[in-house]
């Protein structure tokens, strides 16, 4: 799953698609949590800012869900119609995610290698009712790569530069987009332990992502 995320840079997007999309100074962010407005791409030249947690247009009360099992896109009435016509990309630079150890749990904060940015697959919906519009989306989580795994069995779906468009584009058949939702190479990515303070989401601050011993008996060596 994923439950916070972190955005501080945009450039390697922009660079991704060619600089068609106007991207604004980015505020940078260490503690992305659900129900907060997140930046995301519904076209390759189109940015906007969703809600994190999809409310399905068809929902009687908001009820958000935050991830999207791949395994269920096409099953699940909440998430088929927004697979198959409403998918967006989902802007971040790392996540984080808790190791349990006993009743505690420790956290990791999970980035690619060269600590660029890169787009989670989402999908998205526009909830109304009372004249309250509510546009929103989830982030579409896979299983767990090598690396993730000691640490949790699922994770989001870090797509390749090389998918972006694809992903965006409405002619693409569901069949062919399944194809993109696998473990990132986790040769690709690197982790480290990081404090508990990232468990409030009123916590945010360049300190959330330093590495700190483990605070509960995890080994930060084998990361």
């Amino acid at each position: 799953m994923c439950g916070r995320f972190t955005l501080r840079s945009v450039d390697r997007i922009r660079i991704a698609l060619a600089n068609r999309v106007q991207l604004d100074q980015v505020v940078p962010r260490y503690n992305i949590a659900p129900t907060q407005p997140v930046v995301t791409l519904t076209q390759p030249d189109q940015a906007e800012e969703l809600v994190w947690g999809l409310i399905p247009y068809w929902s009687k009360e908001p009820a958000p869900i935050i991830n999207a099992r791949a395994e269920t896109l096409e099953d699940r009435a909440s998430f088929r119609e927004s697979f198959e016509r409403r998918r967006c990309l989902i802007l971040a630079d790392g996540f984080y995610e808790w190791r349990r150890v006993g009743k505690a749990k420790q956290p990791f904060f999970f980035q690619r290698k060269d600590e660029d940015a890169f787009a989670f697959a989402g999908i998205w919906d526009k909830w109304r009712k009372d004249g309250v519009t509510i546009r929103s989306c989830a982030i579409v989580t896979t299983n767990a790569n090598e690396l993730l795994l000691p640490v949790h069995d699922r994770m989001p779906v870090m797509l390749p530069e090389s998918a972006y468009e694809m992903w965006l584009d409405s002619k693409v058949s569901t069949g062919e987009l399944k194809k993109l939702l696998e473990p990132y190479p986790s040769e690709e990515m690197k982790s480290h332990p990081v404090s508990s303070k990232v468990n409030s989401a009123d916590n945010e601050g360049e300190e959330l992502i330093e590495r700190v011993d483990a605070e509960v008996g995890t080994t930060p060596s084998l990361f």
